[in-house]
Formats: C-alpha cells, structure tokens, sequence
C-alpha cells in the first residue's frame, strides 16, 4: 500500500467537495473541490515527467505555504518521487548543505531564491512550472510503490550542528495518518485551518497528509499571523487546530471575547514541536475553554506519544504512547528505569524511519538493537504518561549532580516577568558545568528575586549561576530554542 492508496479514496468518494480553501493571487478566498486538486496534481505530475523525473529520484522544494506545494506534493506521490522539502528561512550556506546531501534531480524554487542555491543547481521557477501545468492536459496519473519506498526526505532542524535528511516512507506515513484519524477522531466533517509551514514534518505529515486521508475540508494559509487570527477564525469557523507553543502565546494575546468565540468552533487544538509550558496550559483553557492536547513526534519518527482525545490531558506531560509504538526509558547503560526515573526515551515501532540519508555510520548510531535512540530524556508516571525533561546533549552534570534544564525552565516562567527561559550549561572549573538562565521580558528583570524564587524551589546545585536577559531565544521555524546561538556567559 501506499500513500496514493488512501487519497484516492478521497479523489474518488468526494471529487465534487469542496476540500481546499486558499488564498488567491487577487487576495481572495480561493476554493478547490477534490476533483480540482487532482486535475492539478496530474497536470503537475505530467510536467515533472516531461522534465526527467522518474520514481526514486529526490525532487526539492523551497516554497512558501500555497496551494502549488500540494500540487507538487500529490504529484510527487503519483510518481514515486521523493519529495525534500527545504525551509524557507534557510539562506545559502543551508541549503546548499541539503541539495548536496540529498542530490535531487532539481530543486523548485521561487525566482528571487535562485541566488541561494549553489551553481550548477538545475533549478526550476516555480512560476514557470505552474504555467506549463495549465497548459497540459493528463488523465490520472499513478505510479505503483512498495510501502518501504521512501516518500519523503526530512532534514532534522540542526539545533545543535548540520541536519540529517531522515528518510521516511510511505508505510510510516501510512501508520502515522491511520492513528491520527482514529486517536483524534479525524473525518470529513472536521475543518483544518493549517498555519504551520509544510515544509515541516509537523505541518506535512499530521496537516497535509491527514487532511487528504480523511477528506475533511481544509484552509490553507502561508503563515500564522496574530493580526489576522481573530477573522480567521471567525471567517472559517475550524473544528480542528494545530500549532506550536509559540503560535498559542499569540492567540492567548486576543481579546477575551474573541477567545470564546474560537473556542465555540473547534473541538480540537494540537501542540507539538515543541515543549509547552504547564502554565500556558491552563491559561488556555480558562480563555478558550478547551485543553490543549500535546503530543511528541520528531522527524525520524512522525508521532509517538499523545494525551488521549477522550480522558486526562495532563499538563506538562506528552502522554500515552500511540497505537503500535513501543517505549522504554533507560539509562546510560541501556538498562530499564524504574517509573519516575530520569533516562533517555527509546522508540520502536511502524512509525520509526528507515534511517538518515547516505549517513550509514549516523544510523547505525541511532539505534541499538532495533530501538531508536530519541535523545530525548523522560520519565513515566506510574500510571504511564510520559513527560519530557529535556535533550540529552541538554543533560548538565554539575558536581556530579544531573540536571534536566526543563525543570528550571518552567520554574522561571512562572516568575513575575518572565516569559520565555532556557537553561544551558556552562563550564566551570570546580563542577565541571553549572546552569545559567536566559531569559525574556517585557521589562528588566529583578535578578535578585528571581534567584530567590530559585533558591526557595529548588536543590542548591540547580539555582542558575547567572541571570542574562536577551530580547529573544533563537529558534528554529517550529519553535525549538537553539541554544547553541544564545551569547555566551562571562562570570563576573
């Protein structure tokens, strides 16, 4: 089986329906039924195999949020190509990374992109692309797959050095859609509004892929806007919402009234890619009435573990493993930890990916005895929610003292002012590391308080050794802090 299987069930059942809304070159609303998607993705696919590309070559494509990515998306998926999405935000030295880690047949692009790409790149305006499409006329197209042929090639954010492309095939997004649909009870009544960029695994895999699997009506824009959230929403009246931690500060911005009028609509708000902190949680629900349910996927694995739709979400916590995915926690020495121990979060299952791409020696690393090594620390409730402490390469060891920088993290949200902290270790002579905050808010912060706060709260080895205000933490697109650009520290 593959991808096309079950969306073709969609094209065929609903082909009438209106599936997609979008906005249009004029600024309006644009919509799509079924069928028009698929003439479009044929068309696509007809262009793409005039142009060379056969089954099992990587097509790349840099593009923002719109309705031509899902039709090379499909398209791609009709001819056994893999598609390798790139980040919009990446600039050249990145990019160049991917397109000569991923070797594509062509990268698509934006015109104004081309000078980001490195020579000799056989790249494709996408403008020029989509006007050949209109101009073809194809029937269906389909191309036949094995369930383990790669369908996609994501590359890791590279928070900590170069990313990896992780090869996903159709199988896993097979697994991955056929829990969503059941666990969240996903059909083609729901409506999606999608802000999360496609190019992620986040907005690909659970958005995109979900939305065509179960023929729900979907609208698209190119990116999430707080000033536009509110019209949005009114406008589209959604039954389900995905976002990231940072997405749902900015709703918790809008106006109290507002608030209520979106949580009458949706039935479903998702948090993902990154940690949400426990006190967002419940400021949530006090202003929109609903829950946010968090979950925990990565790129190599799509979603492993998830609040339940119908019981406890508990806040701080990633919830219950998904159907068909395997969990342990274990030590250094890959032993098994008892409920509430710290150690590192170990996966196997269907949805795990097959590897990195043409990084043999960074595969083999990944997994020991068929279990995927997340890197992700964790610890399990007796009653079996998971919640996660942090990175492993996060782990600081200070006098011989492990600590797990989330713990401090949503102590120091919780502190009058702040609004965002990071942990990260620093070096130092007689304990090896010690933990120093970076922290943002809206006005000087009163250190000595803070500190305090800390001190009242917390084990002695874990009270942060300096206090540093920056007016941003780096992120990646999705939210997750690179801490690895934060300046450094100087002790006094």
């Amino acid at each position: 089986m593959q991808l096309l299987d079950l969306f073709d069930v969609t094209f065929e059942r609903q082909r009438h329906e209106i599936g997609l809304e979008v906005d249009g070159p004029d600024g309006a609303t644009k919509c799509l039924t079924f069928g028009e998607i698929e003439d479009r993705a044929d068309r696509m696919a007809a262009v793409l195999a005039a142009r060379g590309v056969v089954r099992g070559d990587r097509l790349c494509v840099r593009l923002p949020n719109g309705l031509v990515f899902i039709d090379i998306f499909i398209a791609c998926m009709k001819l056994g190509v893999v598609l390798v999405p790139i980040n919009v935000l990446y600039r050249d030295r990145e990019i160049a990374h991917i397109v000569g880690d991923a070797a594509p047949r062509a990268v698509v692009a934006t015109a104004d992109a081309a000078l980001l790409f490195p020579q000799g790149t056989t790249l494709w305006d996408v403008e020029g692309l989509t006007a050949a499409a209109a101009g073809t006329s194809a029937g269906r197209v389909r191309t036949t797959v094995d369930g383990r042929s790669p369908a996609t090639v994501i590359y890791t954010s590279g928070t900590t050095g170069r990313s990896k492309g992780a090869v996903l095939s159709h199988d896993n997004f097979l697994v991955n859609t056929a829990n969503l649909i059941a666990c969240w009870r996903i059909t083609s009544a729901d409506r999606y509004l999608a802000v999360l960029p496609l190019f992620h695994v986040h907005g690909l895999g659970n958005g995109l892929v979900t939305w065509l699997a179960a023929g729900c009506r979907m609208r698209l824009v190119e990116r999430f806007e707080a000033s536009r959230a509110a019209d949005l929403f009114a406008a589209f009246k959604p039954t389900l919402f995905f976002g990231v931690p940072t997405v749902y500060v900015r709703l918790l911005e809008l106006p109290l009234d507002a608030a209520q009028a979106i949580g009458r609509h949706v039935r479903l708000f998702v948090s993902g890619s990154a940690p949400l902190q426990a006190s967002m949680f419940e400021a949530f629900r006090a202003r929109f009435g609903h829950p946010i349910l968090e979950r925990y996927g990565m790129s190599e694995t799509l979603m492993n573990l998830a609040n339940p739709y119908a019981g406890e979400r508990r806040p701080g916590t990633v919830g219950l493993p998904l159907p068909g995915v395997e969990t342990r926690i274990v030590d250094v020495n890959g032993t098994d930890v008892d409920a509430g121990a710290v150690g590192e979060l170990w996966l196997r299952g269907p949805n795990v990916f097959q590897g990195y791409w043409r990084q043999p020696e960074a595969t083999a690393a990944a997994f020991a005895d068929g279990w995927f090594r997340t890197g992700d620390m964790a610890q399990r409730s007796p009653d079996g929610y998971y919640t996660l402490c942090g990175r492993r390469t996060d782990l600081i060891i200070s006098g011989g003292f492990n600590i797990y920088p989330r713990e401090i993290e949503e102590l120091l949200v919780e502190c009058c002012g702040v609004r965002e902290a990071a942990i990260v270790g620093a070096s130092d002579p007689r304990r090896g590391e010690v933990p120093v905050a970076y922290v943002v808010a809206d006005q000087p912060i009163d250190v000595a308080a803070v500190e305090a706060v800390c001190r009242r709260s917390l084990a002695s080895f874990k009270v942060p050794r300096g206090f540093i205000q920056v007016p941003a933490l780096p992120r990646t697109a999705m939210g997750k802090v690179q801490k690895h650009l934060l300046p450094p520290w100087a002790p006094v």
